[in-house]
């Protein structure tokens, strides 16, 4: 039976943290006060502007919580309904316009409980929009829910006050069974997942990584959701617990839970039709359209998700697409392609510059009844296609596989290798050098073109490209 719970009505909007979560001397919007810091000095609303509210349909269980700028214009709010504490920026008698989609500024055909808006924006046919802090210039259109919880903590892998260990969210790398699970966080670096995942059976050096995550956001209940100045979202139906930068754009999502989307105006992040995102962390500069399906997973920036693409339990370095594929539990280091829809990659460590072909098979088959494999590449990884791989394997920098079946674990240490299955006289045969020998063109154009395809503007970490350096082995 569900449980549906009845409360009086002039509470909706109201007791958004429980009271025992609340500082003394604090009320329910400290958290809100200290996140939107825009030095705006907000009014109460004239005897007029109420006048005019009621006569374009609008009401409010409180008059006296809807608090406005100098420059707001009544004659711009129709057809809302105002629940708790709602701040509105200044109301100009312009329109917004963006990729041919104009809308008048405003808050229209909308339920909005306990808000804050910035200046200009263009509010349309939210169903229901709730603890939300709204930038500049921001354009929203039919979307169906955007609402923030108590307990919002935007795709990373924390805990909130009063919350149990077993909610913390973690995502699973390089193991089926979650052997080597990491909390994911804004701003994990591939480094950061390598050595949380490798040194796994370090108990105290886990313990400290926690506790690094932890301390990194805050654990007080009650920090509202929020979209950057001039973020776009039009066509959507759930986002929830979603934390948006600027400069984004969202079009045509069903479902977007517990993230962090990164976005800024040198680096926009979008996000389109039919994608449905839980659990996760999306890095500047990103792209995610068609249908794609993501869950517990860290996208760094620059990277792309598309046609139908499944990534779950994963983490995807910087400047790396994945297409039409499907990805999981895998820990993934920058430049990495995979684009055929027949592609699968499972319980793996791949250390970038990488290049999965279609009808490739690489992790989860195994010749045990264990789920506990993993496969591990250094970079260069290029199987061929239809490559099918067991694991346990391991195989040295720039190792690339002929078509074909290997029917046994593998562990490659010579780096620039070909490997070859040789079914007729049932032997494995390894070429070294063959990189040098028959495809040198290639290792020297790799090391330039990633160079060239490395979009981002932030070089936190240090990337090596060359392939003399074979960083792995």
């Amino acid at each position: 039976m569900n449980i549906i719970q009845k409360h009086p009505i002039n509470n909706l909007g109201y007791n958004f943290i429980e009271k025992k979560y609340i500082p003394k001397g604090k009320d329910e919007y400290y958290l809100r006060y200290e996140q939107n810091k825009n030095n705006v000095e907000y009014r109460q609303l004239t005897a007029y502007e109420i006048e005019l509210l009621v006569h374009n349909r609008n009401t409010s269980d409180d008059w006296n919580k809807i608090l406005v700028s100098q420059s707001f214009n009544a004659e711009l709010v129709k057809n809302c309904k105002f629940f708790g504490l709602i701040r509105i920026g200044n109301l100009e008698p312009y329109y917004l316009e963006f990729h041919n989609l104009r809308m008048p500024v405003g808050l229209y055909n909308s339920t909005i409980i306990s808000c804050d808006f910035g200046n200009n924006v263009c509010i349309d046919n939210v169903n229901y929009l709730s603890h939300y802090i709204i930038g500049d210039d921001v354009m929203i259109a039919n979307v169906n829910e955007i609402t923030a919880t108590e307990l919002a903590r935007f795709g990373n892998g924390i805990i909130k006050e009063g919350e149990e260990e077993k909610v913390r969210i973690w995502m699973e790398l390089r193991n089926e069974n979650g052997g080597r699970s990491v909390a994911p966080f804004d701003g994990m670096l591939p480094g950061d997942a390598y050595l949380w995942s490798h040194y796994r059976d370090n108990d105290a050096l886990f313990e400290k990584f926690k506790e690094f995550t932890q301390k990194k956001f805050s654990s007080q209940r009650g920090c509202y959701g929020t979209i950057g100045d001039r973020t776009v979202i039009k066509n959507s139906k759930i986002i929830k617990d979603v934390k948006i930068g600027t400069d984004a754009y969202l079009k045509g999502a069903n479902k977007l839970k517990n993230l962090t989307i990164n976005s800024d105006k040198e680096r926009k992040s979008q996000i389109g039709e039919g994608c449905e995102l839980v659990n996760g962390i999306v890095g500047y500069g990103c792209r995610i359209f068609y249908g794609v399906k993501a869950v517990r997973f860290v996208l760094a920036s620059h990277s792309q998700l598309k046609y139908g693409a499944r990534l779950i339990n994963s983490y995807l370095g910087n400047n790396s697409t994945i297409s039409c594929c499907e990805v999981l539990n895998s820990l993934i280091f920058p430049a990495h392609e995979q684009h055929h829809n027949n592609s699968f990659l499972c319980a793996a460590m791949v250390m970038g510059q990488s290049n999965i072909a279609a009808g490739a098979t690489i992790g989860s088959n195994h010749n045990s009844r264990s789920a506990d494999g993993e496969i591990i590449t250094g970079r260069g990884f290029w199987p061929g296609l239809c490559v099918s791989l067991k694991h346990n394997s391991k195989f040295a920098s720039f190792t690339i596989i002929a078509k074909g079946d290997f029917p046994a674990e593998l562990n490659i240490p010579i780096p620039f290798s070909l490997i070859i299955n040789d079914v007729a006289h049932d032997k494995l045969v390894v070429m070294p050098g063959y990189w040098f020998m028959y495809n040198m063109y290639a290792l020297a154009r790799n090391s330039s073109k990633y160079i060239d395809r490395d979009k981002r503007t932030q070089k936190i970490q240090n990337v090596e490209y060359n392939f003399f350096s074979t960083g792995y082995y």
